[in-house]
């Protein structure tokens, strides 16, 4: 089993910055990608960016330029720093790990990032 815990959301005006982090723990053995997906209200859950064991990453359209992912491997840690945030990245962040042996994806419960304009 393994443990996520997502940190770092909060209230934040259009054009700030926040940095969310995500640790994994337990059984942390064979763990490829990391990321995070969120979801608005009303809206369903979508690809914020992912990053692999590798370093390579990936970005939704929505936030290139403007998030970037980052990972500690020896801390199963992953950050996603967000600038220039816009009302329409409130949402629900979840940070997920996925393991490459077949073991599966693991969520958090979701940390809240809300965007006033």
């Amino acid at each position: 089993q393994v443990h996520v815990v997502e940190s770092g959301g909060g209230l934040v005006q259009a054009g700030g910055s926040l940095r969310l982090s995500c640790a994994a723990s337990g059984n942390i053995l064979n763990i490829d990608s990391m990321g995070w997906h969120r979801q608005a209200p009303g809206k369903q859950r979508e690809l914020v960016a992912f990053i692999t064991s590798s370093g390579r990453t990936n970005y939704a359209d929505s936030v290139k330029g403007r998030f970037t992912i980052s990972r500690d491997v020896a801390k199963n840690t992953v950050y996603l720093q967000m600038n220039s945030l816009k009302p329409e990245d409130t949402a629900v962040y979840y940070c997920f790990a996925v393991k490459t042996d077949g073991g599966g994806a693991y969520w958090g419960q979701g940390t809240q990032v809300t965007v006033s304009s």
